[in-house]
């Protein structure tokens, strides 16, 4: 199956049905008789701009309404704050020193390190994503401080 095809049906799965993690939406493309690594699950979502809102009943992922093609689709992707990419996909933040810990949902770390490394941060020197952890590390502690209050204030409940 070629990209855009099953990209366009990934979307249409995310806009008819409430889907929380990853491997649900795996799931669902398995259902469908269409196989895919969790890598190219990840790469799609983030080529597709979708994101995960918090509602009361829980976190589902969202695509963003839009005109255009599915190859316009980076254009959605730089629109999205660093921090509205983090409100979408961390679950929580923890600091030692100089290095952060951020827990997200499974499949979703390297979307969040995507954002950061993209963002050109100066106080970041680098991330490392695993399936559902990412290690920020950061210039000094000072700079760590700052920026776990900025993803704690952003993965606040609005």
């Amino acid at each position: 199956m070629k990209k855009l095809e099953r990209q366009k049906i990934i979307r249409q799965l995310i806009q008819n049905h409430k889907i929380e993690t990853q491997e649900e939406l795996s799931q669902r493309l398995s259902e469908k008789g269409i196989t895919t690594t969790q890598a190219t699950l990840s790469r799609d979502i983030r080529e597709l701009g979708i994101i995960k809102n918090r509602y009361e009943e829980g976190s589902f992922y969202t695509v963003f309404d839009y005109e255009g093609e599915l190859e316009n689709t980076g254009l959605i992707r730089t629109a999205m704050s660093l921090m509205d990419t983090m409100s979408a996909y961390v679950i929580s933040v923890s600091r030692a020193m100089f290095i952060i810990v951020v827990r997200t949902g499974l499949g979703e770390a390297d979307l969040v390190a995507d954002a950061i490394d993209t963002s050109n941060r100066s106080d970041v020197l680098g991330t490392i994503a695993g399936a559902d952890t990412l290690l920020i590390t950061c210039q000094d502690e000072a700079s760590a401080a700052k920026f776990e209050r900025d993803i704690q204030n952003a993965i606040q409940p609005h």
